[in-house]
């Protein structure tokens, strides 16, 4: 057995298989396990998806949501047992893989349409 062929078992273990299929302009809720103390609870990050990297153990996801006029972005990686779960509450309709532009835009500029062809 190969080092690569390890490092891929070792990895195929932590890969999550509930998530669902995720797509850059979807408007999600990510509930993000945070620690208090020795205490765990989970907090809901509710914005738009504007940027996917990578691929397997590595995915990650950028969302972008603002908060009191504030743009606040984040990237969580999928598989990471910190991320407690995804759900995604709408699908954007989108002609591009990122949309950063969306960081220059304020408002209603920053609607993106909503498509119904894929389920949620």
């Amino acid at each position: 057995m190969s080092a690569q062929e390890i490092i891929r078992s070792i990895e195929a273990e932590q890969l999550k298989s509930n998530l669902p299929d995720i797509y850059v302009g979807d408007t999600v809720k990510v509930g993000v396990k945070i620690k208090e103390g020795d205490k765990y609870r989970v907090q809901p990050y509710e914005g738009v998806v504007i940027a996917k990297r990578n691929g397997g153990i590595n995915e990650t996801i950028t969302v972008r949501k603002v908060f009191q006029g504030v743009g606040v972005e984040r990237v969580f990686l999928l598989h990471s047992p910190r991320i407690d779960s995804i759900k995604v509450l709408r699908r954007g309709k989108v002609r591009r893989a990122k949309l950063y532009y969306l960081r220059d835009r304020v408002g209603k500029a920053t609607r993106i349409k909503q498509r119904f062809d894929r389920p949620l």
